[in-house]
C-alpha cells in the first residue's frame, strides 16, 4: 500500500518524508504539499545517485510517479524526473521518463526541445534521432514560440553537415507564423542560393515560371546563364510572397500571444484577462478555418486553463462540428473527465454521457452518471439527467427506478430528495399525462419535506399549470386554495419564501379568480405587506433563533 511506503534516508529525512506523505493522502490536490515532498524524497542521502539505497530509490520513484499522475502537466517535473532515471539507472530508463512525458503533454515545445537534446547525446543512431525530431515538429512544430525546437533540429543536421536536410526543414519553417519567423527566413534566401532549381519551389511552379521565361526569349534569344538567372530572380520573389504571408499572419496573432502571460500549467487560477484573451484567440484561429492550427491552439490552452470546464467543453464542441471527428471528441471527453477536472464539476460529464448515448453507448452513459453520483452523490442534476436517459432508453418505469432509489438512498440530502420526488410527479404528469398519479407523489410526500422551497414552489407550479375549463374551474380553484394553504399554514417554509409562492397565487386569483376573490387578495397583500407584515417576520427570526441555541 502507498501509505506504506519505505524511506531510505536518516531518521530526520524518513519523519519529515512520513509527515509529508500523510499529508498528500490527506489533502491530494494541494500541489505545495506534493511539491515539499518531491524535493524531500528526492534529496535523501544527500542526493540519489546510482549508489543509493534501493528503499530510497523505490521511494522517489512512488513519489514522483504518483506526483506526475496527478499533475502530468508539468513540464519541469518530467524532465527533472528524467535526469534523475538517467543519474540512477542510466539512458533507458530516463528516455522512457520522457516518452512518458509527452505522452502526457505532447504539446509541450520545452520538453519535446529537452528529449530530442537528450536523444542527440545519448544516441549515436541519426536516423533514429532524427525519427524523434520528426516526431516533435508533428507535435509542437506549429507553436508560436517553437524556435528552440527548431533550432536545435537544424544544429544537430548542422553537425552532419546534411545541407539538404537543412534547407528542407527551413522550407518548412518559413510557412509557420510564429516569434522568430523572421531569421529563419534570412537563412533560408541565403541557402536557396546555393541550392540547385528543383529544390526551391514545386514542381508544377517551377515549369510555369520556365514556360514563361522561354515565351518571352522568343522575341529575345537568351543563354542559358541569363534563363538561369531570370528563374532565380522569379523564384526569390516567389519566397518574398511567401514571407509576406507568414508576416501578416503572424502579426494577426501577435496580438493575442503578447497577451499571454502564462502558457504553462499551473493550480493556481487565470486571471480574467487571460480567460477573456483565449477566447477572443480562440474565436481568431476558429474563424480563419484551418483545422490543423485551431487544434493546436485549443491544445495550447488546455495546458494553461486545464481545470477550466469551459474550454474543455467548447473544444469538444468545435471538435464535434468537423466531419469524421468522433474518436477525437471522445478523447477530449476522456481526458477532462478523467484527468484534470474535478468531479465537483459535472457538467462536462454529463454532456460526455450524451455524446456517448449518441453513439449508440447508453451502457457507458449510465456508467458516467453512476460515477458522479459514488462522489457528489447529491447532485440532482445528475440524478435528473440519469432519469431522463434511462427514460430515453427504457422507458418511464426505469426512470422513476432511477429517482426513487436516489429518494430512498442515505447518501441523499432532504433537499435532492424533494427534488427527485418533484421530477418525479413531473414524469407522471408530462410522459404518462397523468395529473392524479403526479399530485398523489406530492400529498404523499408532503411531510417529508415541509422547509423545502423546491418542493412547494414545483408542486404549486404543476397545479397552476393544469388545464381547466367552466366546467372545471371551481375544483382546480379549491385544490390550488388548499395547496397554498398548506404552504401558508402547514409548510416550514421561511416568510420570505411563502411571501414569493403567494404571490404567484394572487397573479391566478387576478387572472382566473371569480367575484369574490379580491378581498381574498388584499388580504393576503395585507398580510405580507401590510404594517404587521415586518413584526411577523421579526418574531419568526427571533423564533429561529431561540430555536437554534436550544439545540445548540
Amino acid at each position: 500500500m502507498a501509505f506504506e511506503m519505505s524511506f531510505g534516508g536518516t531518521d530526520d529525512e524518513n519523519a519529515e518524508l512520513r509527515k509529508l506523505h500523510a499529508e498528500v493522502l490527506e489533502n491530494p490536490d494541494e500541489f505545495e504539499i506534493w511539491e515539499k515532498l518531491v524535493r524531500a524524497a528526492e534529496t535523501q542521502e544527500g542526493g540519489l545517485n546510482r549508489n543509493s539505497s534501493p528503499q530510497a530509490i523505490s521511494s522517489t520513484r512512488s513519489v514522483y510517479d504518483r506526483f506526475l499522475a496527478k499533475f502530468p502537466l508539468f513540464f519541469g517535473y518530467w524532465k527533472k524526473y528524467a535526469d534523475l532515471e538517467f543519474s540512477i539507472a542510466g539512458t533507458e530508463a530516463a528516455e522512457m521518463v520522457y516518452e512518458r512525458g509527452v505522452a502526457s503533454i505532447s504539446n509541450s515545445a520545452d520538453l519535446w526541445t529537452n528529449f530530442c537534446n537528450f536523444k542527440v547525446e545519448t544516441s549515436h543512431d541519426p536516423d533514429v534521432i532524427r525519427e524523434l525530431f520528426e516526431r516533435g515538429a508533428h507535435c509542437v512544430g506549429l507553436d508560436f514560440l517553437a524556435h528552440p525546437f527548431w533550432d536545435k533540429y537544424l544544429e544537430f543536421e548542422e553537425r552532419l553537415e546534411a545541407y539538404d536536410r537543412i534547407f528542407a526543414i527551413l522550407g518548412r519553417v518559413i510557412l509557420i507564423p510564429m516569434h522568430q519567423y523572421a531569421r529563419y527566413f534570412e537563412r533560408y534566401r541565403q541557402l536557396a542560393q546555393s541550392r540547385p532549381v528543383q529544390e526551391l519551389i514545386p514542381s508544377d511552379r517551377l515549369a510555369q515560371f520556365r514556360a514563361e521565361i522561354e515565351m518571352e526569349g522568343m522575341q529575345k534569344p537568351r543563354t542559358e546563364l541569363e534563363i538561369d538567372r531570370e528563374l532565380r530572380a522569379r523564384i526569390d520573389q516567389y519566397h518574398l510572397e511567401i514571407f509576406s504571408h507568414t508576416q501578416t499572419e503572424t502579426t494577426k496573432r501577435w496580438t493575442y500571444e503578447q497577451e499571454i502571460k502564462r502558457p504553462y500549467f499551473h493550480v493556481t487560477e487565470l486571471d480574467e484577462a487571460q480567460l477573456v484573451n483565449w477566447r477572443k484567440y480562440l474565436d481568431f484561429e476558429e474563424a480563419e478555418g484551418n483545422y490543423q492550427r485551431t487544434a493546436f491552439l485549443y491544445e495550447r490552452c488546455l495546458v494553461a486553463a486545464a481545470y477550466y470546464e469551459e474550454f474543455w467543453l467548447r473544444f469538444a464542441r468545435w471538435m464535434f462540428a468537423q466531419d469524421n471527428k468522433q474518436e477525437e471528441v471522445r478523447n477530449i471527453y476522456q481526458r477532462a473527465s478523467c484527468l484534470y477536472l474535478p468531479i465537483s464539476k459535472p457538467a462536462i460529464r454529463i454532456q460526455y454521457a450524451l455524446f456517448e448515448e449518441m453513439s449508440g453507448r447508453a451502457d457507458v452513459a449510465e456508467a458516467i452518471h453512476e460515477a458522479i453520483l459514488m462522489n457528489i452523490p447529491s447532485h440532482i442534476e445528475t440524478i435528473i439527467s440519469w432519469a431522463n436517459l434511462q427514460r430515453r432508453q427504457g422507458g418511464l418505469e426505469a426512470a422513476i427506478e432511477v429517482l426513487t432509489v436516489q429518494i430512498d438512498s442515505e447518501a441523499c440530502d432532504l433537499h435532492t430528495k424533494a427534488a427527485a420526488v418533484a421530477h418525479w410527479a413531473k414524469l407522471l404528469w408530462k410522459i404518462k399525462g397523468s395529473a392524479d398519479e403526479a399530485r398523489w407523489v406530492f400529498k404523499e410526500n408532503q411531510e417529508w419535506y415541509l422547509a423545502s422551497k423546491h418542493f412547494w414552489s414545483e408542486w404549486l407550479f404543476f397545479e397552476l399549470q393544469q388545464p381547466t375549463s367552466a366546467a372545471t374551474e371551481s375544483t382546480q380553484q379549491t385544490r390550488i386554495k388548499q395547496l397554498h394553504n398548506d404552504i401558508r399554514q402547514t409548510s416550514h417554509l421561511t416568510p420570505e419564501v411563502r411571501k414569493e409562492l403567494t404571490h404567484y397565487y394572487q397573479v391566478y386569483l387576478l387572472e382566473r379568480g371569480g367575484k369574490d376573490t379580491a378581498k381574498e387578495y388584499m388580504e393576503l397583500d395585507k398580510e405580507d405587506n401590510g404594517p404587521y407584515a415586518l413584526q411577523a417576520r421579526m418574531n419568526h427570526d427571533g423564533e429561529a433563533v431561540m430555536r437554534q441555541r436550544r439545540h445548540s
